[in-house]
């Protein structure tokens, strides 16, 4: 639809402006004299030289895809400090690393050089490299479905992680080419793609290599009694959770690093469950095994941000949710055949599987996908220790789960069991992506009796299958784990998840009828921002009654001015705002730079002359710095019928996913002396391509209700609208309109949950 399309461009566009006379690009020198050859074949190192670096941003470059391809091309970005802090920089000599090449093959390299003063200009080279005698066969699977021509599955690059060589993990794109190997020597499953880099766990350390090749330790722990790694790793509340063995239990520890591999949390899960046994009269020496019974077999973690928990999945009895803070159980779902539900003590946690659904049996990859839902790869098989066993199927399938916490009801919402065609018993993943768009991985198709595949399967948000390729295993060797990761627009240093960019567009009048915008800058260092107010560019998009001479001014939390601007080429520091890529299209909008210290800030559009019209308000980030950041993003206006509705557009930023709330508020601001509130607000969510996502008219009837109370942000208003999204790193739109096309003043917010 139109106003979504408008929302998104008014978020990210970006409109080139220089100052008349020479740039910094024009007057720079950038020769490329050489590439070397790196670790792998995938990975090159360009040597350039730069007649003046001081002026130079940022160098991107990006690996044009083979003929007929419809992937995106991969491509990075990596600022100049982080080439000094790497060493890459020797000035007038610049090292650029470049991975993700095709082996055996004449790259296209495009290198875009921009400058500070917003200037760029752009490059283009060829990088021949060598083949590469892949022993797993990643480059050259059996295709039983090639990728189709689609360009709406959200992913085109996969980390697979398997055991079948010294190049572990691998990374390969949609097309089936193979694109990245390790270079750290280690043939290891236990891995993930974690701050732009892969993470490994071999025996008790804990190495990073760098997609340049860049090998690291980063921990030891052999000093916690942790024996090896094992399984998986995956993301946790600040760093990745790991699999470990002790020397006292198997497959029942647990411990979350940061990226610097510094220790922040450990749960060992003999201990938690035997205390809640105890505690509840059973004899936990009747279920838990010290070392080397493999009593639990941890496989997987997720991270629930919405209520803070971590989801632990045990192979051999269930999947277990514990708080995060206090390791208190706070519920289980499994099977109910199986040897655990025979204790009170551990069936007083378990949710009630929902007419119709099956509980997941020998389940992995346990992850929260956009809606709050419960992801898992089910491979049906039984418990192998614990008697008894449980269910058994002799069919894998992913399953999604949603979660009603208050009645402990377990509902299967989404499944895609081939036909129940599909034998594999052990290992695999199952990942949402986009919402709706999936990876399934099925680690060992056959059962265990030769000949034995894996295969991966990608899924769009309609349910097509968009690739299916089948390479050859021993056992879970080849393929144990596959997630999605995106290697179409990666930056150095790396960008967390986390709300960006705030958009809001709506109409602007006279009195309480301006447009305001509110953002909270937390952390501990003062933060530079820019915003911007637009109007008569938005005629540009179709839009008419366009404001034409917006003002924007930027108050503090006490109410004092902290900036104001009446077209943008007036602002001190207008050159900032075009060195960003920020500048207006029309020379009577407003934008302004700001450095604001930690606080609650508000932006208000008005018309100058006490105008009228549609107004976009904005707010960039442009620094992402990990001292500060900008959270609780809020906008109040006008809303009306048509176009006049109240439009708020967001950008997740470039890694991992963000959890939000996002709220629609109308009656409640009367309490505020606002009037002609927006009685009963509807909102509703869309992804940069303008699909719905998920919508909500009265907060309490959605499934996450209670999340959203649990982060107290409760709507003051039955009749107001909230929801609780895990958004991956994309641009969103959310619309207010009033429900039966009712009108009035309404408050759109997003609050980042940490």
């Amino acid at each position: 639809m139109k106003t979504c399309s408008l929302i998104v461009l008014g978020a990210v566009l970006m409109v080139f402006s220089h100052l008349a006379g020479a740039t910094q690009a024009d007057d720079t020198t950038i020769t490329i004299t050489s590439y070397t050859a790196g670790a792998t074949p995938f990975i090159s190192k360009l040597t350039l030289q730069v007649s003046n670096t001081t002026v130079l941003k940022s160098i991107q470059f990006a690996i044009d895809p083979k003929p007929g391809s419809v992937t995106r091309p991969l491509s990075g970005t990596y600022s100049n400090d982080y080439l000094v802090s790497r060493g890459f920089a020797h000035p007038p000599e610049i090292i650029l690393p470049v991975y993700g090449l095709y082996a055996g093959h004449a790259n296209t390299v495009r290198l875009t050089y921009r400058f500070l003063d917003g200037s760029s200009k752009q490059a283009v080279t060829n990088i021949t490299t060598a083949t590469f005698n892949d022993p797993c066969g990643y480059d050259n699977p059996t295709i039983l479905q090639r990728r189709t021509n689609a360009t709406d599955l959200s992913y085109d690059y996969i980390m697979v992680k398997g055991t079948c060589s010294n190049f572990e993990p691998a990374i390969v794109d949609t097309d089936g080419a193979l694109r990245w190997v390790g270079t750290g020597g280690i043939s290891v499953g236990s891995a993930i793609f974690f701050d732009n880099a892969v993470y490994l766990g071999h025996s008790h350390q804990l190495f990073r290599i760098d997609l340049d090749g860049t090998v690291t330790l980063v921990g030891d722990y052999g000093s916690l009694g942790i024996t090896n790694f094992h399984h998986n790793i995956d993301r946790g509340k600040v760093g990745i959770i790991l699999d470990a063995n002790t020397t006292t239990y198997f497959n029942s520890v647990n411990i979350e690093v940061d990226a610097s591999g510094r220790v922040l949390k450990q749960w060992n899960l003999a201990s938690i469950i035997s205390a809640a046994m105890r505690a509840g009269g059973d004899d936990p020496s009747q279920f838990v095994y010290p070392s080397p019974t493999d009593w639990f077999h941890n496989n997987g973690v997720t991270y629930n941000r919405a209520d803070d928990s971590v989801i632990i999945s045990s192979r051999e009895n269930f999947l277990i949710c514990l708080d995060y803070k206090t390791s208190a159980i706070k519920w289980i779902l499994g099977d109910p055949t199986k040897k655990w539900y025979q204790f009170p003590s551990l069936r007083k946690f378990a949710l009630t599987l929902a007419p119709g659904s099956l509980p997941p049996i020998g389940q992995h990859s346990p992850s929260i996908t956009f809606d709050q839902g419960l992801m898992v790869y089910d491979n049906g098989n039984e418990s192998i220790f614990q008697d008894p066993p449980g269910a058994h199927r002799d069919f894998a399938s992913p399953r999604k789960y949603s979660l009603d916490l208050v009645g402990k009801v377990a509902t299967e919402v989404w499944n895609f069991p081939m036909n129940q065609s599909i034998l594999s018993p052990f290992c695999g993943s199952a990942y949402e992506d986009a919402p709706l768009d999936y990876l399934v991985d099925y680690a060992l198709v056959g059962g265990g009796v030769p000949p034995t595949f894996a295969q991966l399967l990608g899924l769009d948000a309609a349910g097509e299958q968009i690739f299916y390729y089948q390479y050859p295993t021993v056992s879970c060797n080849t393929a144990y784990n596959s997630i999605p990761i995106h290697l179409e627009s990666t930056k150095f240093p790396t960008v967390g998840p986390q709300a960006l960019n705030l958009s809001t567009r709506g109409l602007v009048s006279g009195g309480d009828n301006v447009l305001i915008g509110g953002f909270i800058v937390t952390g501990t260092e003062p933060k530079p921002m820019v915003l911007r107010a637009l109007g008569p560019s938005l005629s540009d998009f179709g839009l008419s009654n366009v404001l034409s001479d917006p003002v924007l001014s930027v108050y503090d939390s006490s109410g004092h001015l902290v900036g104001m601007n009446d077209d943008w080429q007036s602002d001190v520091n207008h050159a900032v705002v075009e060195a960003n890529g920020l500048a207006p299209a029309n020379p009577l909008e407003s934008a302004q730079v700001r450095t604001l210290a930690p606080g609650a800030y508000t932006v208000i559009v008005s018309g100058k002359d006490s105008t009228s019209g549609i107004g976009l308000v904005e707010v960039y980030d442009i620094t992402t710095q990990a001292k500060s950041e900008f959270v609780n993003l809020s906008t109040r206006g006008s809303v009306g019928t048509g176009d006049n509705v109240l439009i708020s557009g967001f950008i997740v930023g470039d890694v991992d996913s963000a959890t939000v709330v996002v709220r629609a508020l109308g009656p409640s601001l009367a309490a505020y002396g606002v009037s002609g509130v927006l009685s009963d607000p509807t909102l509703t969510i869309y992804d940069s391509s303008g699909s719905v996502i998920a919508s909500n008219d009265n907060w309490e009837v959605d499934p996450n209700a209670a999340l959203v109370q649990k982060n107290g942000l409760t709507p003051p208003s039955a009749f107001e609208s909230a929801l609780v999204l895990h958004l991956p790193a994309g641009a969103y739109t959310a619309i207010v309109r009033g429900a039966n096309d009712s009108t009035g003043v309404a408050l759109a917010e997003v609050y980042t949950l940490h």
